[in-house]
């Protein structure tokens, strides 16, 4: 397989499956870890690595580096495997994943900006999505007919903090998350709820339905809930580990244990909280996003801003959200009508929320 973003959570999991299961690598893609990368160049021996930088192409332990956004293109197109897991982060994942697609390949995707931005341009049975809460909602499908479908989120590095406390948050606090360790993007969408409303649009293209919404469940160990036509409801139960969707997407076929089965005696009780606006200004977006998933290019070029430059230390942590609706609305009649103008509306915003 080719497994772009090798370095990072996702990544890492995915080598622990293709070890335990046996499976090639074929290419790998990194950012800068360039030290976990010879690792897992050194385990898993591929035949192609790409790399972000090119001052970083002789620190690496491999004949055959390439770096660089059109290296990673390149690296798809050329590479024999069927199977792309895509956990980029970023709108720079969308091109691998048209790549991938073409090339008439299989992907595996985190990546959640290829459908937040371009999902109506995207072949979508050629898409396995690997975030626990998608891979719950696909877990719980039946033949019942289903009147909607929750997603949960864990409420961020900040779910127990005031409007007011928000507003002197440091990078350092945004970055502790109550559950687990993420890479800093993907922890400050958590944080602003902004990851849980790509999440919502991704659903949206995957199983073709806006009846769709998500709560807060502080444990993290629900992942979706699927509410049936006849009133009940079913919920994913698991231990957090990407290990299994990504198990699923990479065989297929799971018959043996991947998580361990959680025991709900130890875990004694479970917390369930609205997402409200006041603490996470983004949400308001929710309900037009929904209805009209184009403008998920516009929402997820102007954050990719504002968490920039919160990292940064040049806006404030509240800040991130007002770029983003700001963003929305300057640009609220804007349509892409094709994939190319992903690209040039991605572009126009970022410009304007850089000047925000």
């Amino acid at each position: 397989m080719i497994i772009l973003g090798s370095t990072g959570s996702i990544g890492v999991n995915a080598l622990k499956i293709a070890k335990r299961f046996d499976l090639s690598i074929e290419t790998l893609v990194a950012g800068t870890s360039i030290d976990l990368l010879n690792e897992q160049i050194a385990e898993f021996r591929p035949e192609r690595v790409v790399v972000a930088n090119e001052n970083d192409i002789s620190k690496v332990n491999h004949p055959n580096v390439t770096a660089g956004t059109s290296a990673i293109i390149k690296a798809v197109e050329e590479s024999s495997s069927q199977v792309v897991v895509n956990a980029l982060v970023g709108f720079l994942g969308l091109a691998p994943t048209i790549t991938a697609i073409k090339q008439g390949k299989t992907v595996a995707l985190a990546n959640k900006e290829s459908l937040v931005v371009a999902g109506e341009f995207l072949d979508i049975s050629k898409i396995i999505p690997i975030d626990s809460e998608h891979f719950g909602l696909w877990y719980l499908q039946n033949d019942k007919k289903i009147s909607s479908m929750t997603i949960t989120a864990s409420g961020g590095s900040f779910r127990d903090y005031s409007h007011v406390e928000l507003e002197n948050v440091t990078v350092a606090q945004a970055l502790n998350h109550p559950n687990w360790s993420m890479g800093s993007k993907i922890t400050i969408d958590s944080a602003t709820m902004t990851n849980k409303l790509f999440e919502l649009l991704e659903a949206k293209w995957l199983f073709d339905t806006t009846k769709l919404d998500a709560i807060i469940e502080t444990k993290s160990i629900i992942h979706a809930l699927v509410n049936f036509k006849d009133g009940s409801t079913t919920a994913h139960i698991a231990t957090p580990n990407m290990q299994l969707p990504i198990a699923y997407a990479l065989l297929g076929k799971v018959e043996e244990e991947i998580v361990p089965i959680i025991d709900l005696c130890k875990v004694g009780s479970l917390e369930f909280r609205k997402i409200q606006t006041s603490k996470y200004p983004i949400w308001e977006l929710k309900d037009d996003l929904l209805s009209n998933p184009h403008k998920g290019v516009i929402v997820n070029a102007a954050n990719e801003v504002g968490v920039y430059r919160f990292l940064k230390g040049e806006i404030g942590f509240l800040d991130i959200a007002k770029t983003t609706i700001k963003s929305y609305e300057k640009f609220i009649n804007v349509k892409p009508s094709n994939i190319h103008d992903v690209f040039a509306i991605d572009k126009e915003v970022k410009k304007f929320a850089w000047q925000i």
